[in-house]
């Protein structure tokens, strides 16, 4: 496949990064998206490992994509978010089989965004969008890195707008990201991207 057929293939799908502040990040970015979005939604949120979330129930509640934590061997639809279980990674194949790990943890963290990230790499290329929004450490900066040298495109919520910058800074300090935006521009330009893309 040439480098031009690479490049016209549309985005197929969107994976996305938070921890402290998250919830509130992550209403916002899915609240901006319709519910007719041609692209699934994994998301690594760092959670609690000892008790059970509500989270998917309250982001379902708050968006008009159906949200659902993942299961290993789920095939992930569009218009759909895929959220990481407490204390599973999260990760996808080239035909958006998920699976869920509970192998070691990175950088003291499972779920790990860079994992995610590494994967969706791996899987997708230049079709995927990462998406790196509030939250403290640097999980996501290794792996912005592996999408955008594969050719995929990077998102990161300015930090001067994040609830805690750690995650958004560590990930714009790496040069891999395409776009810095406030958090409530974001959905918009995922959407155009993934459109735009889809027409082309």
């Amino acid at each position: 496949m040439t480098a031009e057929e690479l490049q016209a293939d549309p985005y197929a799908i969107v994976a996305v990064a938070s921890s402290a502040g998250g919830i509130n990040g992550l209403v916002k970015l899915l609240g901006g998206f319709d519910a007719a979005l041609p692209v699934p939604v994994l998301v690594v949120q760092h959670l609690d490992p000892r008790h059970r979330t509500v989270l998917a129930e309250i982001l379902d509640r708050r968006t008009p994509l159906s949200v659902k934590l993942a299961e290993t061997g789920e095939t992930a639809r569009p218009g759909t978010v895929y959220l990481a279980p407490p204390d599973r990674h999260l990760l996808v194949d080239s035909g958006g089989v998920l699976s869920l790990s509970s192998s070691e943890l990175v950088h003291f963290l499972r779920p790990s965004a860079d994992l995610l990230f590494e994967s969706v790499a791996g899987a997708y290329g230049p079709q995927a969008i990462a998406c790196v929004l509030t939250g403290t450490g640097t999980d996501g900066a290794m792996g912005v890195d592996a999408v955008r040298s594969r050719g995929g495109t990077v998102i990161a919520q300015d930090p001067e707008t994040a609830e805690f910058r750690g995650m958004p800074a560590a990930a714009v300090g790496t040069g891999s990201v395409d776009y810095v935006l406030p958090l409530d521009e974001i959905a918009a330009v995922i959407s155009g991207l993934v459109e735009t893309k889809r027409r082309s």
